[in-house]
């Protein structure tokens, strides 16, 4: 960081110049470039706060810059007590937007519209408050109504893909429209987290980190961004980089309830040893356990038999004993031989993890479904939109559809790494949407 670049965030913020759009988002692209000028911007916040007989112009300077460090509720009060001109209309609007008083922000953004504020903009902005009270169509048809140089802005592209996203799922023409939006600024927070939450639906996950992490970069930051990437830094035992991110959503929100618990989590992991020979093994064990018996040169006859047994991978062999093998019909010593040889050719052997084996889960009893809760069971468990977090503990369980998701207990859910009671809640919630619960609820 340099004296002179230090100097122009200062000088933006305290000094009596001019300040406008094009001063807030060269603002914003500076501390993109470098987050350590975050802190300069606070410290100026804090200087031109100081000053007690400030100007209306000063007091919409300092409003706005209290709404860029997240502070969201003294942005709106020094807005008050600024000049009522359009740029302070506007950011009071999205003051309260971040505060969750909608209809405030809706008036406000009104205001700013007649005050002379760029019209589009308003509209754009009024759109993204409708999206977020449930009003998709509402929000559509004021997009549908913008046309123009508005249409070629990263903001307005963004914000019609995640209400094309909300409103009708077409994923085809969501990524295009976030695609259109980087390309008019490669830096838009909205469009990368968007880009990395569908790489991430699709399984995408090196794709996925590497734009959460891009978009982190970016200043303010998605929430979304921080705690997706949050736990994806969790699952690779990067615990300082996990904690990081939640505390960026702390400091803006300290009474953000999920950043919170994950920092908790975050935290008493990070201070657990972590053998990380340990856990190279344990990852090459899970591959190799995984391998399909059908890789395997076997006889006819033992893999017709393996395959009745309900026996498709190397990890099914090692729970499996010898006694099991041979009472299988047509399963005799020459085939347990075969087995032992293959098994013992990658360093296993029979009945090595027998203790491992656990009970399956019992079948569902339909008689009380109706037929639009049993046409549900069948469906993938992607159809749920979980979070990242809670999606990750459906693959580490082996669970694909929604039917083999309610054969869980909340326990069981429980047991898997980084599911905590947050994400618990949030699968709860997302089944009663279905009419569904998860066993023993």
């Amino acid at each position: 960081m340099t004296d002179a670049s230090v100097q122009d965030i200062r000088e933006t913020v305290v000094s009596n110049h001019s300040f406008g759009p094009q001063e807030i988002r060269q603002l914003c692209k500076t501390i993109s470039e470098d987050y350590s000028q975050l802190a300069v911007l606070k410290d100026a916040v804090i200087e031109l706060g100081q000053i007690e007989d400030r100007s209306p112009a000063q007091s919409v300077r300092l409003g706005v810059c209290q709404y860029l460090v997240g502070k969201f509720a003294e942005a709106k009060e020094t807005l008050a007590r600024a000049d009522g001109g359009a740029l302070a209309q506007y950011y009071t609007a999205k003051s309260l937007f971040q505060i969750g008083d909608n209809n405030a922000a809706t008036e406000y953004l009104n205001a700013a519209k007649t005050a002379g504020y760029d019209g589009d903009q308003c509209q754009i902005a009024l759109a993204e408050v409708l999206r977020y009270q449930g009003r998709l169509q509402e929000a559509m048809d004021i997009l549908d109504n913008i046309f123009g140089p508005a249409e070629q802005t990263a903001e307005y592209n963004y914000q019609r893909g995640a209400t094309v996203a909300a409103l009708t799922a077409n994923f085809d023409e969501v990524l295009r429209l976030y695609n259109r939006a980087l390309q008019y600024d490669d830096q838009h927070p909205g469009a990368l987290f968007g880009l990395a939450l569908e790489s991430d639906r699709k399984g995408n996950e090196a794709e996925a980190f590497r734009l959460y992490e891009r978009a982190a970069s970016c200043f303010p930051a998605h929430v979304g961004t921080l705690i997706n990437l949050g736990v994806i830094y969790e699952d690779r035992n990067d615990y300082n980089k996990a904690q990081a991110c939640y505390k960026r959503i702390l400091d803006v929100y300290p009474g953000h309830a999920r950043a919170r618990l994950y920092m908790k989590d975050a935290s008493a992991s990070g201070n657990i040893y972590y053998d990380e020979d340990a856990a190279r093994q344990n990852e090459r064990m899970s591959q190799l356990l995984s391998v399909s018996v059908n890789d395997f040169e076997l006889s006819v006859r033992s893999r017709n038999c393996l395959q009745k047994m309900g026996v498709h991978t190397l990890g099914d062999l090692v729970r499996t004993s010898e006694q099991q093998l041979l009472s299988s019909k047509n399963f005799g010593e020459t085939s347990l031989v075969e087995i032992r040889d293959m098994l013992s050719s990658k360093g296993l052997y029979l009945g090595q993890m027998m203790d491992q084996v656990r009970e399956p889960d019992p079948p569902l009893d339909l008689s009380g479904m109706t037929p639009d809760q049993q046409a549900v069971l069948d469906r993938p468990i992607s159809e749920l939109n979980l979070s990242v977090r809670a999606r990750k503990c459906m693959v580490r369980l082996g669970i694909n559809t929604i039917g083999e998701l309610i054969r869980k207990t909340g326990d069981d859910l429980l047991e898997s790494k980084n599911f905590g009671v947050t994400s618990l809640n949030e699968v709860r919630e997302k089944l009663t949407r279905h009419n569904l619960k998860l066993r023993g609820d």
